[in-house]
């Protein structure tokens, strides 16, 4: 099956913790609905509870304040945390809001971060395991027939005291989709067992923002190979790889914007750098192990992971990334601060309607007749 290269939009967000609250959460809303009236086919959500700089706490209130904004845009949670609340809660709210949305949710999902964990006190706790059998529950709760009987090592989901089939009562609501909206998880790790466990189950997944190629090549190939033991195809067009982008007009204006010293990209990539050497995850930053340290300052990793230029070198710069990492079937652009909005929202203009053209032109005429194999490059 060949593999269709989509355009979508991703929000962590990272902003300024000096800026007000609601001034950004104005910008980020603002740049999910220019995302959906440009034709981005996906938008991402971030979402975290106790951080000044990512300051979206709910990425489903998020998305449920969008819904009558963006008629087509298909949303995600990226990611919903399942290991910081009880899963009878969370597909109660996941079902609401596949609702409030005509079904264009996809279900992004992960452990959450360690800020978080500690706010609720859980640092201690395995999250990883917690969020697998949050999300059975999910899945059993919308499947299965009341009175839920559900009990892990975590949670427990019941219903039988209080059901009442005549009122309502004890009923869970399900997804408009069925028999719940797709699945995604992320990973940031080369050795993740993510990538491969979503291969398997038919899910989907994505590469965060700030990782190094060798990493978003691993993530692929782990991917590819957990569909090929299940017996599925080996078709990526299930794996997302989210990148800053930044196009302008001219070389000039593109090269002052990114590299502004504390302009959006600047702040964006200090952040992630401070909170990955926290976590001891800073090599997944490298574009290949071995890189050396001084390839892990916040300007190399600009010059690194940030694809800059004009729409032609954009364009150029996207194919060259999939050349080198494998193919994937969506890039999400990545929302970063407007330290400029004029700039940013022509930046996304460009990306549309001048970037995408280009690399459909060169899909088109570099896409071998008849291939199936999931290497061939179309949109």
């Amino acid at each position: 099956m060949q593999n269709s290269l989509k355009l979508g939009f991703f929000i962590q967000p990272v902003h300024p913790p000096s800026r007000s609250y609601g001034d950004v959460l104005c910008e980020d809303r603002e740049a999910v609905v220019l995302a959906d009236r440009l034709g981005y086919r996906e938008a991402f959500i971030g979402e975290h509870l106790v951080d000044s700089a990512e300051t979206i706490t709910s990425s489903l209130a998020f998305i449920a304040n969008l819904a009558d904004a963006c008629p087509s845009i298909a949303f995600g949670t990226g990611v919903l945390p399942l290991a910081n609340y009880h899963p009878a809660m969370v597909a109660a709210q996941v079902a609401m809001v596949d609702h409030l949305v005509q079904g264009r949710l996809i279900l992004g999902v992960g452990p959450g971060v360690a800020g978080d964990a500690e706010a609720i006190g859980d640092l201690g706790s395995d999250r990883n395991r917690k969020t697998q059998e949050a999300l059975e529950h999910m899945c059993r709760i919308w499947s299965e027939e009341p009175p839920y009987r559900i009990e892990g090592k975590f949670y427990r989901t019941t219903t039988e005291r209080s059901l009442d089939r005549n009122i309502g009562v004890g009923v869970a609501v399900r997804p408009l989709q069925e028999p719940h909206p797709p699945i995604a998880i992320t990973s940031i790790r080369p050795d993740a067992r993510g990538p491969h466990a979503a291969g398997a189950r038919g899910w989907s997944g994505i590469s965060a923002t700030y990782l190094g190629a060798y990493v978003v090549r691993a993530h692929i190939k782990n991917y590819l190979e957990g569909r090929r033991a299940a017996g599925l195809c080996a078709d990526a067009s299930g794996w997302r790889v989210a990148r800053s982008v930044f196009v302008a007009d001219d070389e000039a204006t593109a090269h002052r914007y990114v590299h502004r010293e504390g302009g959006a990209h600047d702040f964006y990539f200090h952040v992630m750098r401070t909170k990955l050497a926290k976590a001891g995850a800073l090599d997944v930053m490298r574009d290949f192990p071995d890189q050396p340290d001084s390839d892990l300052s916040t300007k190399r990793c600009i010059e690194r992971l940030v694809i800059a230029g004009t729409p032609q070198s954009v364009a150029d710069q996207i194919l060259a990334f999939r050349n080198e990492v494998g193919a994937f079937g969506t890039l999400l652009y990545t929302g970063h601060d407007w330290t400029d909005p004029a700039l940013a929202q022509r930046s996304m203009e460009l990306m549309a309607k001048e970037v995408w053209p280009r690399i459909e032109r060169a899909a088109h005429e570099t896409t071998p007749k008849g291939q199936t194999d999931g290497k061939a490059f179309s949109v």
